[in-house]
């Protein structure tokens, strides 16, 4: 039975008997037996059946010359944040060309979960908000893999009258929430972690009074992004304040971006470390055009410098205010012949390239495509300031290191960098993604250059950010297949 239409890989090991049929339509999550029930989206499926099971998808890859062109898959940092800005506004809003994935489906469904009325015409999903007046229809809501659901949406559920615990999966049950958590208690919320040492589930509710607060920027930015979403909805006024170094900055100015549209009054310092957020806001509708993803697209240009001829990747803006735009940068560093023409960022790939030192602080999902060019980069690569990449859906600086020295690379695992001895060639041999989309994506452009074939292990995680990634590395004539 396959069991996917465009976001997801693999195939479903059937047991009707233990929940028979579901409903048609977007059906939510269901856990038995460490079997779970995956939702889909209306993909235009004449019925969609929800049935317990398990999911396994491997890659094979070839190596491969690529070029040609291919579109830029949505945005989803903006998908996730347009859905939760509208949940709040009053009135409806316009989310044009969202991301449709397992992480932003888990945002749409928490929206619903919280009141909002969302449906979808063509490529426009509208949203009708709450004005900030939650009335949850559940009291749990699964964020399943997607760890700026989880974070932002637990804020936002300190708006809610009623607490509402929130889980996920067994890596979302590792993630720190801590001091999200307690932010939220100081600012009035009922909001405890059930897990050990600051681990989710996490049950939250009961308004937010407003006041003083102070929180790390050192674990993760969306404990700020969460923040600033909820707080203006406060009785009070709410002062922020970011202690320690602040990490990621790019995606609190991506959070910014929409709460300026939405009409939120947030008053800012320059470097993001000071906040002053009046209470008793309500955001207003609005209608949003999600851009191209440089995250996702990342792993493209990176195949393109490395095994690329030519390659074009079109709806990508280098005007956004994505941090990752810094690829295009970061490329040219390396040796990489890049070229913008509007909004497609080309891409010709170099004979040798070189190593490259760069600080990834606020870059930390290209550090996988980066490790994978530094790999094959003359010299060495450092990769630096990145402690926080140990909080992501798994260990990465660890599973980089392990993998990538599997095909031969020379990987050396510090604290908070890595440090990169490039080699003449990669060897293709069986890897393992660690149920990690971003390393899944990085070993299969890992693939693209290593001698012999290379089978990734866990390929049912790519669609989490970016479930067109298999087809549209064949468009550019990559020899990748997918085994379900």
């Amino acid at each position: 039975m396959e069991i996917w239409q465009g976001i997801g890989y693999g195939r479903l090991v059937v047991n009707y008997s233990a929940i028979g049929y579901g409903a048609s339509g977007v059906v939510p999550q269901v856990k038995l037996s460490n079997k779970f029930c995956l939702t889909a989206l209306k993909l235009k499926l004449s019925r969609i059946d929800c049935v317990a099971g398990t999911l396994v998808a491997l890659l094979k890859i070839k190596p491969s010359k690529l070029a040609g062109e291919v579109r830029a898959p949505p945005s989803k940092s903006y998908t996730h944040r347009a859905f939760m800005v509208s949940l709040l506004a009053r009135g409806e809003s316009k989310v044009i060309n969202p991301l449709l994935s397992f992480d932003t489906e888990a945002t749409v469904e928490a929206a619903r979960t919280f009141g909002a009325e969302v449906g979808q015409e063509n490529d426009v999903w509208l949203v009708l908000g709450t004005g900030g007046d939650l009335k949850p229809r559940a009291d749990l809501i699964d964020v399943r893999n997607s760890g700026t659901t989880l974070r932002l949406m637990s804020a936002i559920a300190a708006l809610s009258p009623k607490p509402v615990r929130l889980t996920g999966d067994e890596s979302i049950l590792k993630r720190p929430m801590g001091p999200l958590i307690d932010a939220l208690a100081q600012l009035g919320a009922k909001a405890r972690c059930e897990g050990a040492r600051g681990r989710p589930p996490v049950v939250v509710g009961g308004g937010l009074d407003g006041g003083e607060v102070e929180i790390t920027g050192a674990i993760s930015s969306q404990f700020i992004s969460a923040l600033l979403l909820a707080c203006p909805y406060a009785r009070e006024d709410v002062e922020l304040r970011v202690t320690e170094e602040l990490r990621s900055k790019p995606y609190i100015e991506i959070t910014l971006e929409l709460l300026d549209m939405a009409g939120a009054r947030i008053k800012r310092s320059r470097d993001l470390m000071e906040f002053k957020i009046p209470g008793g806001q309500v955001f207003r509708a609005m209608d949003l055009e999600i851009p191209g993803d440089f995250s996702s697209s990342a792993f493209l240009l990176a195949a393109a410098a490395l095994a690329g001829d030519v390659v074009r990747v079109s709806n990508l803006d280098v005007r956004s205010a994505q941090g990752d735009k810094r690829i295009v940068d970061l490329l040219r560093e390396f040796g990489a012949d890049v070229k913008v023409k509007g909004k497609v960022v080309e891409v010709s790939g170099a004979e040798r390239l070189s190593g490259i030192e760069a600080d990834c602080g606020d870059n930390p999902d290209l550090v996988p495509a980066l490790a994978v060019i530094g790999s094959l980069a003359d010299g060495r690569t450092r990769l630096t300031n990145i402690p926080h990449l140990r909080y992501k859906e798994t260990d990465r600086l660890r599973a980089l290191r392990v993998e990538l020295n599997k095909l031969g690379a020379k990987v050396e695992e510090l604290p908070g960098e890595l440090r990169i001895k490039g080699v003449e060639r990669l060897k293709g041999t069986s890897l393992y993604s660690y149920g990690d989309h971003r390393m899944a994506l990085a070993l299969a452009v890992a693939g693209l250059v290593a001698r012999g074939e290379t089978v990734v292990e866990g390929a049912e995680s790519i669609p989490v950010s970016y479930p067109g990634f298999v087809e549209d590395m064949r468009k550019l004539g990559a020899k990748i297949e997918l085994i379900k």
